[in-house]
């Protein structure tokens, strides 16, 4: 079993979590079986930014990103060098800490 530790999000998860998953699933997957509700508006298909990650530690151990990922990612909030959409990212190995960012860009939420 991998760790996924979560740094605390005021809304999402006030008080940070700490799930064990089985390695293969999605950080976006693990997160919602486990109550820590990341926004996903494009249902998981890799067509929005709404579920970006950071990806904090242990991501030696997780997928390489594809071609589609990196150009959605570079339409996120606070994008840096750590980011991923977590609906791409597989968990391996290794555990991760991961920080969900304060911000989405969500167009169908925001009423844009």
């Amino acid at each position: 079993m991998t760790q996924i530790i979560f740094l605390p999000h005021e809304e999402i998860c006030p008080e940070g979590a700490v799930i064990e998953v089985e390695p293969g699933i999605t950080i976006c997957d693990a997160a919602l079986k486990n109550g820590i509700d990341i926004e996903h508006a494009c249902e998981k298909s890799c067509a929005c930014t709404t579920c970006h990650v950071y990806i904090r530690e242990g991501a030696e151990s997780i997928n390489e990103p594809e071609e589609t990922e990196e150009d959605l990612l570079d339409k996120a909030w606070g994008l840096d060098p750590d980011s991923r959409l977590s609906c791409q990212t597989v968990v391996g190995s290794t555990d991760l800490v991961v920080e969900i960012p304060k911000y989405t860009i969500n167009m169908v939420s925001e009423h844009h």
